[in-house]
C-alpha cells in the first residue's frame, strides 16, 4: 500500500524545515522557560523580570538553532537515530555557548543566576523532550496508522453518498429512463474514486470532476435549483490537492443551503495560489426550515482530518457565517502537479 506522501514516516529527526514544528518546540519551550521561572521564583514581585532575564537567553538560543536545525534537516534525517539525535544536542549546546560566552562578555545577563549556570543542564532536558515527543508523534501518525484512518474516513462518505445519489437515480428511472442511464454511470465512476486507495495528493482537474458528476446527480433531484460558479482566475494550473475534499464540501452546501430552500441558489467555488499556499474557498446561502434536520457536521470534521492527515498544521480551516451565507476557507501547502 502507498504511503502518505505528505505525512513521512518515522525518520532520526524531527523535520525543522516545517512550520508546524517550529511551532510545537517554540510552545514547549516557552511552556518549560515559564514553568521552570514558577519553580525558582520566591517572590511573585521578582517573576515578570526574572522570566524576560530567562527569555533573553532561551529566545535567540531557540530560534538560532532552529534556523540552523532548518538549514541541516535533509542531512540529519539521513542518518541513523542515535547519530542524528546525538549531533542535534550537540548543536544546539553549541550554540547556547556561543550565546552565553557573548552575552556574558557585553555583561547582558547575571552569570551568578542559578538559571544562566544551569542552562546547558535545560537545553539538554528540552532537546531530549522535543526528540521524545517527535518519537511518539511520528509513531502515532505512521504511514500505516495513518492510511488506516484515511481509509476510515472515506468510508465514512460512501454510505451517506450512495442513500442519496440512489434516491437521485429512482426519482427519474419512469419518468427518463435515458437520464437515469447516465446518472449511473456517472455514479458509478463516482465510486471508482470512492473506491480507489486516496493516499496520496490529486490533481485539481480530477477533483473538479468528481464534483461535476456529483452536481449532475443532485440536480435529478433539485433540477436548476443547484447553481454553481467556479472561479479559477487566480488558480495556478493543476495543483495538487486532498483527495475527496471537493465533494463532501458540496455535499454539505447542498444539503443546508439549496435543499431546504424554494429558489434557486447559488455556490461559488474559488481557488487561487498565494505565494507558497493554496487558498480554496466555498459558500452556500443558509436556508432555514423548520423542518429540515440539521446535520452533526460529519463532512467538515471529515475534512478536517485529512487535511491533518496530509499537512499536519501546515493547513487551516476556517468556517464562518457572513451576509447570510455559510463559507468555508481552507489553505494548505502548494505543490504543483510535477511534485507528486
Amino acid at each position: 500500500m502507498r504511503s502518505i506522501r505528505e505525512n513521512p514516516g518515522f525518520s532520526g529527526s524531527p523535520d525543522f524545515r516545517k512550520p508546524s514544528i517550529w511551532l510545537r518546540v517554540l510552545l514547549i519551550v516557552n511552556c518549560g522557560m515559564l514553568l521552570g521561572v514558577l519553580a525558582v521564583n520566591r517572590e511573585w514581585r521578582f517573576f515578570f523580570s526574572e522570566l524576560v532575564e530567562m527569555a533573553v537567553l532561551v529566545e535567540p538560543v531557540t530560534l538560532l538553532s532552529l534556523g540552523l536545525l532548518g538549514l541541516a534537516s535533509s542531512w540529519l534525517m539521513r542518518l541513523p537515530k542515535w547519530l542524528g539525535s546525538l549531533l542535534l544536542v550537540m548543536l544546539v549546546l553549541l550554540v547556547l555557548a556561543a550565546v552565553r560566552g557573548l552575552f556574558a562578555s557585553l555583561g547582558l545577563l547575571d552569570s551568578d543566576l542559578a538559571g544562566f549556570r544551569r542552562s546547558p543542564m535545560w537545553a539538554a532536558i528540552a532537546v531530549v523532550f522535543v526528540l521524545a515527543w517527535s518519537a511518539v508523534s511520528d509513531r502515532v501518525r505512521s504511514p500505516a496508522l495513518a492510511e488506516a484512518r484515511l481509509m476510515a474516513l472515506t468510508a465514512r462518505i460512501r454510505p451517506h453518498f450512495l442513500f442519496n445519489a440512489l434516491n437521485a437515480v429512482l426519482g427519474v428511472m419512469r419518468s427518463e429512463p435515458r437520464r437515469a442511464e447516465l446518472a449511473l454511470e456517472e455514479l458509478s465512476d463516482l465510486f471508482r474514486v470512492l473506491m480507489r486507495e486516496n493516499a496520496d495528493l490529486v490533481p485539481l482537474s480530477e477533483e473538479i470532476l468528481v464534483a461535476r458528476q456529483y452536481i449532475n446527480l443532485e440536480r435529478l433531484r433539485l433540477g436548476e435549483r443547484v447553481q454553481v460558479v467556479w472561479d479559477m482566475a487566480n488558480c495556478p494550473p493543476d495543483p495538487l490537492i486532498p483527495p475527496l475534499m471537493l465533494q463532501p464540501l458540496l455535499e454539505n452546501a447542498v444539503y443546508h443551503g439549496i435543499e431546504p430552500a424554494t429558489e434557486p441558489g447559488e455556490i461559488t467555488i474559488r481557488f487561487e495560489r498565494r505565494d507558497s499556499r493554496m487558498r480554496v474557498e466555498l459558500s452556500n446561502p443558509m436556508a432555514a426550515a423548520e423542518d429540515h434536520v440539521h446535520g452533526n457536521q460529519m463532512a467538515l470534521t471529515n475534512i478536517r482530518e485529512r487535511l491533518m492527515l496530509f499537512f499536519d498544521l501546515e493547513a487551516t480551516m476556517i468556517t464562518q457565517v457572513d451576509a447570510g451565507r455559510f463559507r468555508v476557507t481552507i489553505e494548505f501547502p502548494y505543490r504543483p502537479v510535477t511534485a507528486q
